[in-house]
């Protein structure tokens, strides 16, 4: 056999009270346990014996992928390493796999994985009829698509029937929570059928749909052992579950709190709010969000009781149409930041610019010029950028808006009555105080890239790009002896509005530290 070769202010949302039946392996809809799946993508033999090791003190079962090792394995003596049960499977390279052998040497291969007595083999449906049932091992029969998400999920439920199936198993993207959908709603199905039916959801979807996993009872989830070790890209770590999102603790009562945009700060975000829930012993944890068409989205939300919404970045801008009561001044800003459902509908707000614009006039507030006597520039494109500009332009300094795109600079700063500065004309101008106000802004001298040299001595520097995280150019003011503007204040009052919001209590000091010092 040819061996496989390696590829190098608002109404409070209502949450529960945490007690001690919440510290139990929580329970799925259908009364048994959730189980983690850890998959272990060996390259050799030896080294697999030690990531099954590993990956069977950490999850509950374990997933044995053999499209990767070099040399022919001894199945049974792999299975060997633990009593846990063991999934083997053996993906092709159309389905995400690794595999560079013939179809016939994998279908000779599955068949002596079965042999070795595995408790699951995971057969394709195209060849599942190929390789038949040999004693007690339960057979995981999958159907994946790469390109999109299937729509004719009823047929393929029926032929994984015909073809002897334990548990089905579905595979495809889910960028958007659009994508999601359909296998969310096949897994709840599941739950009122015979045949239980399990997702995989490629790239950062696919932590949304585990989280999700207990309320759509889903028989096992799947998770990678540590970062590199991933079956697919974007597949969340058992650390990640248990660690930053506690996911042993969630039961069928824990209330979602969705989480979009935030760019490389979204995991400290999501770990401080998770830090707050856990030591105020509120049943409540985030839920990274990636939303789709804002017109479907307030129907997805109302069936999973999503109630509230942390926006950041675009989505910021994007999912302000979802908002039916929103305070005029944070209409006028173009975006909200949190939103939280009500009984006739969702209730937008934006704590950033009130938060950033309190930051920046408590800075300058004892250097003799307020925020009206300055010239201040907000750099960037987005929502951030739109709600800064507006909240600096209610004190009726000289405000510009400058960004990248330079059709929507221009249109933000229309409709906010603000200054318009083409990028190509960004450094004719100098400025008392520029609002780094965009994640998505590059640093350097190629095109589209903002130059450092803008900066000068002395100018005030704002970062609200990605709070608590650094912008590259507030590293480069702070190197230019810029008076940086602390904006871990912004965050930390950013952060203590939002959840008071949500949760309807303040947060206790000690509990906001060791929340912000999680987050950055």
């Amino acid at each position: 056999m040819r061996s496989p070769r390696m590829r190098s202010g608002p109404r409070v949302i209502e949450v529960r009270r945490q007690g001690k039946e919440d510290a139990r392996c929580p329970l799925l809809p259908n009364g048994q346990p959730l189980m983690i799946c850890i998959t272990v993508t060996p390259e050799s033999r030896t080294l697999g014996k030690v990531d099954i090791l590993n990956a069977a003190s950490k999850g509950d079962i374990v997933e044995l992928c053999l499209d990767r090792l070099i040399k022919e394995p001894d199945i049974k003596d792999l299975l060997a390493v633990t009593r846990k049960p063991v999934i083997v499977s053996c993906r092709r390279k159309q389905d995400g796999g690794q595999w560079d052998g013939s179809e016939e040497e994998r279908l000779l291969l599955l068949r002596q994985a079965i042999v070795a007595g595995p408790a699951y083999v995971e057969l394709d449906l195209d060849i599942a009829r190929k390789v038949p049932r040999f004693g007690k091992t339960q057979r995981v029969i999958s159907f994946t698509r790469l390109d999109r998400p299937e729509s004719d999920l009823d047929s393929i439920i029926e032929e994984a029937r015909a073809v002897q199936a334990d548990v089905l198993k579905f595979t495809w993207p889910t960028p958007t929570i659009d994508d999601a959908w359909p296998l969310l709603k096949a897994v709840s199905a599941s739950t009122r059928g015979t045949l239980p039916i399990v997702g995989l959801g490629l790239g950062r979807g696919d932590l949304t749909f585990s989280l999700l996993s207990l309320k759509y009872g889903s028989p096992w989830l799947y998770a990678a052992l540590e970062n590199g070790m991933e079956a697919y890209p974007g597949q969340p770590t058992v650390f990640e579950l248990e660690e930053i999102y506690h996911l042993r603790e969630i039961n069928r009562s824990t209330a979602f709190i969705a989480v979009t945009g935030f760019g490389d700060s979204q995991p400290g975000i999501v770990r401080a709010f998770n830090t707050a829930f856990q030591s105020q012993g509120v049943n409540a944890r985030c839920l990274p969000l990636y939303p789709g068409d804002v017109g479907r989205l307030s129907k997805m939300l109302d069936a999973l009781k999503i109630r509230a919404i942390l926006a950041s970045g675009g989505y910021a801008k994007h999912l302000m149409p979802l908002a039916e009561d929103i305070d005029p001044r944070d209409k006028d800003s173009g975006s909200v930041d949190l939103l939280l459902h009500k009984g006739s509908g969702w209730q937008g707000v934006n704590f950033l610019w009130k938060a950033g614009v309190q930051t920046l006039g408590d800075a300058v507030k004892n250097t003799g010029h307020g925020l009206g006597q300055r010239s201040i520039l907000v750099l960037g494109n987005g929502g951030t950028a739109a709600a800064m500009a507006y909240g600096l332009a209610q004190f009726k300094g000289l405000v510009s808006i400058c960004g990248p795109n330079d059709k929507e600079a221009q249109a933000a700063a229309g409709k906010l009555g603000c200054r318009f500065i083409p990028f190509q004309n960004l450094y004719d101008t100098l400025f008392d105080v520029v609002v780094i106000a965009d994640p998505a802004l590059k640093v350097g001298t190629a095109h589209g890239n903002v130059n450092a040299a803008l900066l000068r001595e002395n100018q005030i520097v704002l970062d609200v790009s990605d709070p608590p995280r650094v912008h590259p150019l507030a590293e480069e003011a702070r190197l230019r002896k810029c008076q940086m503007v602390d904006s871990s204040h912004l965050f930390r009052d950013r952060f203590a509005a939002q959840y008071r919001a949500i949760v309807g209590k303040e947060l206790p000091e000690d509990a906001l530290e060791k929340a912000i010092a999680s987050a950055v």
